[in-house]
């Protein structure tokens, strides 16, 4: 899986030092990557419901593992089910 350009936090301070934190890239990203679509659905939901791709749970663990670090969880499946949140307000569904 490529991944895109991971997101980077960078501080300066008055005294001229810095801090430099790479993050992991959006999990937007790694969902449309894993999908093969270039945009998320602008009506994942409603009457005019729009599905523009689809993921597997495999996937979906996979894109889970890579965004741990930056999630506010230690657990997997936690961790999935953000990553399936955000998959769902794209409109991408996931395939067992």
């Amino acid at each position: 899986m490529l991944l895109p350009l991971p997101q980077v936090e960078i501080s300066v301070y008055d005294d001229r030092s810095f801090s430099f934190i790479l993050k992991t890239p959006p999990c937007s990203e790694l969902l449309k990557d894993a999908a093969k679509i270039s945009k998320g659905s602008g009506t994942p939901f409603g009457r005019e419901k729009a599905v523009v791709g689809s993921v597997t749970m495999a996937q979906v663990e996979e894109i889970a593992k890579v965004k741990l670090p930056d999630l506010n969880t230690n657990k997997i499946q936690s961790a999935m089910n953000t990553v399936m949140g955000t998959a769902r307000n794209m409109g991408i569904e996931i395939k067992e």
